[in-house]
């Protein structure tokens, strides 16, 4: 009886993963000359918008059809330019960033990384306030305004 030896099996990690051979084929390399097969026109064909160099064409463009979004009619209003955005920042996050601090001003939540940009402040009342603070904002939910006047604090509403 003749015994067999099995040849050590080799362990994969992510750094030995390579695909089974000959599942995968070479990459075509195009316009490198007639003996890859690809050269002259490099699979493009003749002439034509596909034929040449930068044919990338625009985000809904239809082949010289006026596009869809052209044809379809324009109707209502947008204030996109002029509309308000506001940050909302939490009584919560308040709580649990200002533990050792009075006063909570723009520049300290802009500091402490809850707002960030020059758009509108708003203070929700989500979570609890168990200490007084002052808080400058533009604008406070009406449950934040009786949270933050039953812990005993002050909320400054200041101009846009």
């Amino acid at each position: 009886m003749t015994e067999t030896k099995e040849a050590p099996k080799e362990t994969i990690t992510l750094s030995t993963l390579k695909p089974a051979p000959g599942s995968r084929r070479d990459k075509r390399r195009l316009g490198c000359g007639e003996g890859y097969g690809t050269g002259q026109t490099a699979t493009r064909g003749q002439k034509g918008q596909r034929g040449r160099s930068g044919d990338g064409k625009q985000v809904g463009f239809e082949g010289g059809q006026t596009p869809l979004l052209r044809r379809i009619p324009k109707r209502g209003f947008t204030n996109g330019a002029f509309k308000k955005r506001v940050q909302i920042v939490h009584l919560a996050d308040l709580e649990r960033v200002f533990k050792n601090q009075k006063e909570v001003s723009i520049e300290a939540l802009k500091l402490h990384g809850l707002i960030g940009g020059r758009d509108l402040v708003k203070v929700l009342g989500d979570g609890e306030l168990k200490r007084a603070l002052k808080i400058q904002a533009h604008a406070f939910s009406k449950s934040a305004l009786e949270k933050i006047q039953k812990a005993g604090g002050t909320a400054e509403v200041l101009k846009a």
